[in-house]
């Protein structure tokens, strides 16, 4: 939830906000204001109620300043270019497709959370050094657009094979690998489908295909796809689009007034899991307060008022899960997943590879 990334752009305008690096860790010691500062970095689809963040400005008595870095590939290379004179405090939304690069450049410090012990075993990583918390979860997946299908009387894909079927010609829009986190957890998903060598095979067949690729998430699915009320305005023609399991019940929340049923799908057959991880940067001038703002990222208020703002499930457990989510976005039964070792290894030749065959 991307995860993420993710889905929040719907509510929000488009946009990528550049911003410069925060001052001299040689500078001296912070200003008193600036020690009460925490300052979180994030991709563009951070969000959190009002209140909850309010609760805990005023609980911990530090004030959070988000400063958000485009999409999720886009923040994690900022953050390396920029680590020994950071931008904040702690990074969000690091996920487990490029979480290697991140601790290889050596972005995070230690630092184990309060709640360690809820946080669902399955999404616990590098747990002997806590240089990253794990703090959603979501599945990238191919989403459709049902009244596009309706109206050409055609049944949506619902595998990663029925992508490069003919009757989908022209159909897909996704991300770039190299730059959005949803578009490499599609070619990730291809290949635990495919293999180390098939993915290959299938990427040739999908381009023949007419698949379409965009830079990020939020050209995809707000101006390429035609099932997303972003899509409608700009009058889009692609029904298919690399996004989210949770972007249907996203759908019907922000739309007014509400539909009975969500206008769009998912293909539960192409999904890929995602982690998303927060950590406390290495040269951080407010190391105090990062850790106080990772405590409240994996607390059980932060994490249940996430779902319907950023659109992802909580890893803490017993975390509750709000009923849109049940009944427009539940969690695909059997994902595409990869070991992150594996992913480790073979990404950047991956991503090299995948570049030469699909974008020249």
């Amino acid at each position: 939830m991307s995860i993420t990334k993710q889905v929040t752009a719907l509510a929000v305008g488009l946009g990528l906000v550049t911003l410069s690096a925060c001052g001299s860790q040689d500078g001296g010691s912070a200003s008193p204001t600036a020690s009460k500062t925490v300052t979180l970095v994030s991709h563009d689809s951070w969000a959190v109620s009002k209140g909850v963040l309010a609760a805990f400005e005023k609980q911990s008595g530090y004030k959070v300043r988000v400063l958000k870095d485009g999409d999720a590939g886009q923040a994690v290379n900022k953050a390396i270019l920029t680590k020994d004179n950071p931008q904040g405090d702690v990074l969000f939304g690091v996920d487990n497709t490029l979480l290697s690069r991140a601790l290889d450049n050596g972005l995070f410090q230690s630092y184990e959370v309060k709640d360690a012990d809820a946080i669902l075993p399955a999404y616990r990583t590098d747990a002997d050094k806590h240089r990253v918390t794990p703090i959603d979860t979501g599945d990238i997946c191919v989403n459709y657009d049902k009244a596009w299908f309706s109206e050409h009387k055609l049944t949506p894909p619902a595998s990663f094979d029925d992508l490069v079927k003919p009757a989908y010609k022209n159909l897909l829009v996704t991300e770039n690998a190299s730059t959005s986190s949803p578009g490499l957890g599609f070619l990730l998903g291809s290949a635990a489908k495919y293999g180390d060598e098939g993915w290959v095979g299938y990427w040739t067949k999908l381009k023949a295909n007419g698949v379409k690729v965009v830079d990020g998430w939020e050209q995809a699915y707000n101006e390429e796809f035609s099932g997303s009320a972003g899509g409608k305005k700009a009058k889009a023609d692609r029904p298919l689009v690399v996004s989210y399991a949770s972007s249907p019940p996203a759908e019907v929340i922000f739309a007014d007034p509400k539909p009975t049923a969500a206008p769009t799908g998912v293909a539960t057959g192409t999904c890929f899991r995602q982690v998303e991880y927060a950590g406390l940067l290495s040269n951080a001038r407010n190391s105090a307060g990062g850790k106080a703002l990772l405590d409240f990222l994996v607390g059980r208020t932060f994490q249940e008022d996430m779902p319907l703002n950023m659109f992802v499930y909580p890893v803490r457990e017993g975390a509750k899960v709000p009923a849109e989510f049940t009944e427009y976005g539940p969690q695909a039964k059997d994902p595409e997943t990869m070991d992150p070792a594996k992913i480790a290894e073979h990404r950047d030749q991956w991503v090299k590879s995948w570049t030469s065959l699909v974008l020249k």
